[in-house]
C-alpha cells in the first residue's frame, strides 16, 4: 500500500477519503482547512473532511496558508508520502508540495478537462446548459488544472438537476476513479494524457452574477441560472426594493404578447402559483424565498404575499 497524504474540505472531498480508508490505504495524514464560525450563533464548525477524520481517529492538520509556511511543509517532508490526493482542498498547491511526493500529486477534477478549469465547474456546467460533464482524475502541476488527465467518467446531466443533485453524483464517482486510479499507479500501469488548450475557465460563483437579467435572458437560461445556483447562493430579483431569490422554476412554452416586457408578471394566484414574462418563453415559480422568510413552495407563499399580475421584476 501506498503512504498517502490526503488534502480536501467538503462533504465531495471526504467520499473520497472515506473510499481510501474503506480500502485500507495508508493514510499519514489529512490536511483540511481551518474551522469556520458559521450561523447567527457563530459556531464553530469543522469541515466535513475534519469531521470524517476525527472519527477515524486520523492526523488532521489545518494550516491557515500552505503558500511560504515552511514549517507545514517540512511536516508533510518528514511524513514522507508516496502519494499526495487533493479532492476540492480550495487552496492552490504550491511546487514546494507537488515536488515532495515519490508518484507526484493526484486530484479528483469534477469536470470532464479540459472542459472546465477553476474553482465551480459542477455549477457552471449546469449555469451554461450542458447536457454532459463528468469527473477527471488528473496529475497535478502548478498551473490551473492543467495537469495530465488519468482516468475519465461522462455522466448525463439531468434538465431539472440542481447543482447540489450533481455535486452529489459526482462526489460517488470521484471517489471510485481516485481508488482505480491509486491501483494504476501501485501496479504500474496509469497512463498520462496531455490536455489540449481547448478549455473554458469556471471561475469562482459571486453574488453580482446571481442576479436575473430578464431583460437578455432567455426563460431556459434563467433556468439555468437557478438550477447552477441552488442551493449555494441562490438566483435572486427584487420586488419593492426587496430581495427574492428563487430556488425551483420551469419553463413554459406559450403564445404571449411579444410587446409585454420581460419580467412581467402575467399571472399569479395561489391555486396555480406565479408565472413571469421571460425572453423566449415564460418562466413557472416553484420554489421561492422572500427577504428575511425561509423557502416555501410558490403557492404557500402567495397565501400570505400578494403579487399582482402586471408587475415587473427588476
Amino acid at each position: 500500500m501506498l503512504k498517502i497524504v490526503f488534502m480536501g474540505t467538503p462533504d465531495f472531498a471526504r467520499d473520497s477519503l472515506s473510499a481510501l480508508v474503506e480500502k485500507g490505504h495508508n493514510i499519514l495524514s489529512v490536511v483540511t482547512t481551518p474551522d469556520k464560525q458559521k450561523g447567527r450563533g457563530m459556531k464553530v464548525i469543522p469541515s466535513p473532511v475534519k469531521e470524517y477524520a476525527t472519527q477515524k481517529k486520523l492526523d488532521i492538520k489545518q494550516p491557515e496558508k500552505i503558500r511560504n509556511n515552511d514549517e507545514f511543509i517540512n511536516e508533510i517532508k518528514k511524513l514522507n508520502p508516496d502519494l499526495i490526493c487533493v479532492v476540492a482542498y480550495g487552496k492552490i498547491i504550491p511546487e514546494e508540495i507537488l515536488d515532495i511526493p515519490k508518484f507526484g500529486c493526484i486530484n479528483v477534477h469534477p469536470s470532464l478537462l479540459p472542459k472546465y478549469r477553476g474553482a465551480a465547474p459542477i455549477q457552471w456546467a449546469i449555469i451554461n446548459g450542458d447536457k454532459e460533464t463528468g469527473v477527471t482524475t488528473m496529475y497535478m502541476d502548478k498551473g490551473m488544472d492543467t495537469g495530465d488527465m488519468i482516468l475519465k467518467q461522462k455522466v448525463s446531466i439531468e434538465n431539472d438537476e440542481t447543482s447540489g443533485e450533481l455535486w452529489d453524483r459526482l462526489s460517488k464517482i470521484g471517489a471510485k476513479l481516485l481508488i482505480e486510479t491509486i491501483e494504476k499507479i501501485e501496479n504500474g500501469t496509469v497512463t498520462r494524457e496531455k490536455q489540449s488548450n481547448d478549455f473554458s475557465m469556471a471561475p469562482m460563483l459571486n453574488k453580482e452574477m446571481a442576479k436575473i437579467d430578464w431583460k437578455n435572458k432567455s426563460a431556459v437560461e434563467i433556468k439555468n441560472l437557478v438550477r447552477g445556483l441552488n442551493p449555494i447562493m441562490g438566483a435572486y430579483t427584487f420586488k419593492d426594493d426587496k430581495k427574492i431569490k428563487f430556488w425551483k422554476v420551469d419553463t413554459i412554452k406559450d403564445n404571449i404578447n411579444e410587446n409585454i416586457e420581460n419580467g412581467t408578471v402575467v399571472k399569479s394566484n395561489e391555486k396555480e402559483g406565479l408565472f413571469i414574462k421571460a425572453k423566449d418563453g415564460i418562466l413557472s415559480v416553484l420554489e421561492i424565498q422572500g427577504e428575511n422568510s425561509k423557502k416555501m413552495n410558490i403557492r404557500d407563499f402567495l397565501r400570505g404575499n400578494k403579487i399582482e399580475v402586471g408587475y415587473k421584476f427588476i
